[in-house]
């Protein structure tokens, strides 16, 4: 019986399961049963491991905004103001600490002739940017322009992000009109840019 017993292990070590056998006592080895085996079920060395990769890719910082406005129609010496339109920012490049910053400028707005008598300055000009709605996780601070110049000015901070981010506002753009100004329609262009 013990023969058997041992046979068994043989056997079962090759398919990586061990067994242990428990002896019987003389007194009574000529009546037991078949030996009791105990056996352990831990996972053999020759177990494979697979390591698995991937990437996450990155994409752009991206900025869209109105190609044309009409601010509409005032007397000199009021202000004309609207709606620029939506203005939104897309950063898709995944960055672990992700900030950006929109800048705005604007040339002067003439008309006519673009005389003295006929151009309002950039300086007669603001920008609002107004509510901002983010999206991912981005602190979106807007830095409203009393006056808009020839150097770009920054009118909306993005900071703290993390991975995909965007933010949306619509600005609000107010024409000081001097009280000298001449009858006719102006118009400038307003630069924004991202980076």
């Amino acid at each position: 019986m013990v023969k058997s017993a041992f046979s068994i292990l043989a056997v079962a070590a090759i398919g990586g399961i061990a067994l242990t056998p428990v002896a019987a006592s003389d007194a009574s080895a000529a009546t037991a049963g078949p030996a009791v085996l105990a056996y352990s079920s831990s996972p053999s060395s020759g177990d494979p491991d697979t390591t698995v990769t991937f990437t996450v890719s990155s994409g752009a910082l991206a900025m869209t905004a109105p190609a044309t406005v009409d601010l509409g129609t005032n007397a000199p010496g009021t202000t004309i103001s609207g709606s620029l339109g939506t203005v939104t920012v897309t950063d898709n490049r995944a960055l672990l600490a992700a900030s950006w910053t929109v800048v705005a400028s604007s040339s002067d707005w003439t008309t006519g002739g673009g005389t003295g008598p006929e151009t309002i300055s950039a300086g007669d000009v603001g920008y609002d940017p107004g509510p901002i709605t983010s999206t991912g996780t981005v602190t979106l601070t807007g830095i409203p322009l009393a006056a808009l110049a020839g150097l770009p000015t920054a009118v909306v901070a993005a900071t703290a992000g993390t991975g995909d981010n965007s933010g949306t506002w619509d600005p609000s753009i107010s024409v000081a009109v001097p009280v000298g100004a001449v009858v006719g329609a102006y118009s400038g262009t307003l630069i924004q840019s991202v980076s």
